[in-house]
């Protein structure tokens, strides 16, 4: 429909821009993903494990306690991560700045200038 990527909006105001078969394309890729390689085929060592056979980067050679401490270390990493993104969604909710640690230090940053 030759809507660019520079008309769209930031954040989750810019979700009501894109066009519906936009929408479409990544609901369908995510549940291809899903359903077709996101599979935990062989059974895994563990939950999660989604190596199925076909990637090693020398996970076997860790100790039992090595390889714990690694899937903790994920799962923690993985859990900051998506606590980040809930903050940012949040601020972008509040006020319409997101990137609120940019105001606090003196430089502040314009959200969606222009929309």
């Amino acid at each position: 429909s030759g809507t660019s990527f520079d008309s769209i909006p930031a954040g989750i105001a810019g979700l009501s821009q894109i066009p519906t078969a936009g929408l479409a394309q990544i609901v369908a890729f995510v549940g291809f993903l899903e359903l077709a390689v996101m599979k935990d085929i062989t059974g895994g060592e563990f939950i999660g494990d989604f190596r199925n056979d076909a990637i090693d980067f020398g996970w076997d050679v860790f100790s039992p306690e090595e390889q714990e401490r690694k899937r903790t270390i994920e799962l923690n990493q993985g859990r900051a991560a998506q606590m980040g993104i809930l903050a940012l969604m949040v601020h972008e909710q509040l006020n319409n700045d997101p990137y609120i640690i940019n105001s606090l230090v003196g430089y502040p940053l314009e959200f969606n200038a222009g929309f």
